[in-house]
């Protein structure tokens, strides 16, 4: 393996968001990875400094290709150049959408347990919030159908916020699944989102399938979120990108964008995307081969030493739902014990929506060692929570 991910990366004192907490605090909450990203985007962004000068940056043909032949390659699915808007992140874009393609006062649909950040983009802005709580049956997630064509009927519905990948649920939404809600959604004029922004983090016997690839309605009636951060661990460089198949949806979209002023990149942000969908594929590929094996030591001391908690099985991203309801339904609490008495901080499962209320997510995107760190936490901090219980 020419990348090595168990070397131990100290983040601490950097301005790091997940790392800026006290010394014997062991973060695995929020989405980013503790492995320092491919020595190709490294590079590239070396040389770009190097040159001196960090004046405005343009968007060159290289970006549009670099993401077009990735996701051909990698996904099956040809992206025009026209189609493409860089943006300077994904939850920007969702939120320019929001802003720009609903009006006050109208509804906008989530599927809960979802990424909480979803909320703030619907709420900020005036809209409301409506979910559609995705089934679980102590096993695996599905989708209410019923309930879904319901809220999608209330003519105050007029978007819907896909999550593809889903986060923190992890899930991969089949080509059925997909092209069900395309058909919905164009049946009652409400126009789909999509997140997909974890597309590249599948497990290697899965597959993403682009929401806008499945038909022509999906196509024509969506607006796609990608960018490379997630699965490069760059996310502090603030660049993205959406995917606009459908002409007047892309001028309303790039007025959007532009109006809002985060269609401009900074004078990295292409350089490391190119390098990215050019030169990382091989550093990508091992890295998701570490995930399943860090995915499949959880799932291993956890079926051997804390059978009371459940791993929800999952097909892409590095977040583990956890389901801890045989322990407590009050994962605010858990949450809360583990971080004073352990140290261990992950997150609440409840701040997704209360469809994760019982539930946790953890980060497993770190060296093999320090996440034994963390499972030995979370064990002592579950068995000290059951002892006071009782």
């Amino acid at each position: 393996m020419p990348y090595d991910f168990g070397i131990l990366t100290d983040r601490r004192n950097t301005n790091s968001l997940k790392w800026d907490v006290g010394e014997n605090i062991l973060p695995m909450w929020v989405a980013d990875m503790d492995f320092k990203t491919a020595p190709e985007i490294i590079k590239a962004i070396q040389e770009k400094v190097g040159k001196g000068i960090l004046g405005y940056t343009i968007v060159p043909d290289d970006w549009y290709q670099s993401i077009s032949s990735w996701w051909e390659r990698r996904h099956n699915f040809k992206i025009d150049k026209e189609w493409l808007i860089f943006c300077t992140g994904v939850v920007p874009a969702i939120s320019s959408a929001v802003r720009k393609m609903t009006s006050v006062g109208e509804n906008v649909l989530v599927q809960t347990p979802v990424y909480n950040i979803f909320f703030n983009s619907i709420v900020n802005n005036g809209r409301n919030i409506v979910e559609n709580k995705l089934l679980y049956d102590g096993k695996e997630y599905s989708i209410d159908f019923k309930d879904l064509e319901n809220k999608l009927s209330d003519p105050q519905t007029t978007m819907m916020i896909l999550c593809n990948p889903h986060n923190p649920i992890g899930k991969v939404w089949d080509k059925e699944v997909l092209k069900r809600i395309g058909e919905l959604c164009l049946k009652y004029h409400v126009l789909v989102l999509s997140d997909e922004i974890h597309c590249d983090l599948t497990y290697t016997q899965y597959e993403y399938i682009p929401f806008a690839s499945v038909s022509e309605i999906c196509e024509k009636n969506s607006i796609t979120c990608i960018a490379p951060t997630k699965a490069f661990n760059i996310a502090g460089l603030q660049t993205a990108a959406v995917v606009i198949p459908n002409e007047i949806l892309r001028h309303k979209m790039n007025k959007a964008l532009n109006t809002d002023e985060v269609a401009e990149p900074n004078a990295i942000a292409i350089e490391a995307t190119i390098a990215a969908f050019t030169k990382g594929e091989n550093w990508l590929n091992e890295l998701r081969l570490y995930l399943e094996e860090n995915i499949k030591f959880v799932k291993k001391f956890m079926e051997s030493e804390l059978p009371e908690l459940y791993l929800i099985p999952a097909h892409a991203t590095y977040l583990l739902w956890v389901d801890c309801r045989p322990v407590t339904k009050d994962t605010s609490s858990l949450c809360k014990f583990l971080l004073e008495e352990t140290g261990l901080y992950v997150s609440n499962g409840e701040s997704y929506g209360k469809a994760g209320r019982g539930f946790i997510r953890i980060n497993i995107a770190c060296p093999k060692e320090r996440l034994e760190d963390g499972i030995t936490r979370l064990k002592k901090g579950i068995k000290l929570y059951q002892s006071n219980l009782n």
